[in-house]
């Protein structure tokens, strides 16, 4: 007979990971389902606030940033140094690892397979048919029950695109990155540097973020036909790294939009990438992932305990009433400010304010809008206001 689990978490990034933590720690069932060797695109940023709330021992940082630097579209360069604090930097395939294994600690079933379906037996019960990893595709798949499943496989992710209306309408910007051997002199392995030029990314930006002995140079768009891997090209010639060894090449397609349902009523919820939690503008990610893993395992936890669909809509509406208006502020902000160089050139001359800087670092450190010192909200509207009219120069 087909094994019952209390349940199948697709995908072992940050946020299945995080969502099967959350639920083996609590006595439950968990089979964490996930292919091995994928490593996602990513800068590798966390922030003190994803440190400090999920226990990221320091041995997984290979980086400390503490300042960032802003190039416009004429190559003018503002620097916006963090202040007191650091924002950590994870290699992925690291990061993510330890993760899972975190998960496993804790009770959690790893396997290393490719997720089918999500079908039903007789009774309704949900059942997740999967093929592991080295089985030939002839051989019938495994399959297992689940109480309730959560599928974080990533921004074209099949359990949403099979158990979710409206999944497959979800925004995406492609990511493409290299990473490369950090050269030995002349690379500064605490700084971020980010280019907004449209030659580089006609609606994003490309980055050049420090690992330690290595960094990861890339490049985003949704424009179809824009090739990412010239624009990594001509930014690695830019920033003097043509010459750096390349380790390895990474592609994917990033959400820019969290979707308007992330649960099917029943007993599937979304989570990460997959529920579309990746921020405008900045495309952070990992810290919002990890966020909608532990929701969305809180959510999981609650349906299984009282049995009500209705705890699965929980893990949305808790991640919006907490993020919703940093995601609405950054969308309009990628919307206005990327859309052309002249707007990118006054956006980086804003990041030169003060004002500007401090209260950036404290919203994204602590990952809430800061309330406190309104008058330098007021100061910063102005300023934007007199940018947007030309009534200073860039």
């Amino acid at each position: 007979m087909t094994r019952t689990v209390d349940a199948v978490v697709v995908g072992g990034g940050p946020s299945g990971a995080t969502a099967a933590h959350e639920l083996a720690r609590r006595g439950r069932s968990v089979l964490l389902l996930d292919r091995a060797g994928r490593i996602k695109p990513c800068g590798g940023a966390i922030p003190p606030r994803l440190i400090q709330d999920f226990g990221i021992p320091d041995r997984l940082l290979c980086a400390r940033i503490t300042s960032a630097r802003m190039v416009s579209p004429s190559s003018r360069g503002v620097d916006m140094p963090v202040g007191d604090g650091f924002v950590g930097m994870v290699n992925r395939d690291v990061f993510d690892e330890w993760l899972r294994e975190r998960a496993a600690g804790c009770g959690a079933e790893r396997i290393a397979g490719r997720f089918l379906s999500v079908g039903r037996d007789p009774d309704g019960t949900a059942v997740v048919s999967f093929q592991r990893n080295g089985v030939a595709k002839s051989e019938a798949p495994e399959q297992v029950r689940a109480r309730v499943v959560i599928g974080a496989d990533g921004a074209i992710s099949a359990v949403a695109e099979q158990c979710i209306p409206g999944a497959d309408r979800i925004r995406h910007v492609f990511a493409y990155h290299e990473i490369i051997r950090a050269p030995a002199e002349g690379f500064d392995g605490q700084r971020c540097d980010v280019y907004y030029q449209g030659k580089l990314s006609p609606d994003f930006y490309g980055w050049v973020f420090p690992h330690g002995d290595t960094a990861s140079v890339g490049s985003g768009s949704a424009r179809k036909g824009f090739s990412l891997r010239k624009s990594v090209g001509d930014l690695r010639a830019a920033a003097g790294l043509t010459d750096a060894e390349t380790i390895r090449r990474e592609g994917a397609p990033i959400p820019m939009k969290p979707l308007r349902r992330w649960d099917n009523g029943r007993d599937v919820v979304l989570a990460g990438d997959a529920a579309g939690v990746v921020a405008p503008a900045s495309g952070e990610g990992i810290y919002y992932a990890m966020e909608g893993g532990r929701l969305a395992g809180d959510a999981a936890d609650l349906f299984l305990t009282t049995g009500d669909a209705k705890a699965l809509r929980t893990a949305r509406r808790r991640f919006m009433r907490a993020h919703g208006t940093v995601f609405r502020i950054l969308g309009i902000m990628q919307w206005f400010w990327y859309s052309s160089d002249k707007r990118r050139e006054r956006f980086v001359s804003i990041c030169a304010d003060p004002d500007v800087q401090r209260l950036t670092w404290d919203s994204y450190m602590n990952k809430k809008l800061t309330r406190k010192d309104p008058m330098a909200h007021v100061r910063i509207f102005l300023k934007d206001v007199a940018h947007l009219l030309g009534l200073v120069s860039a």
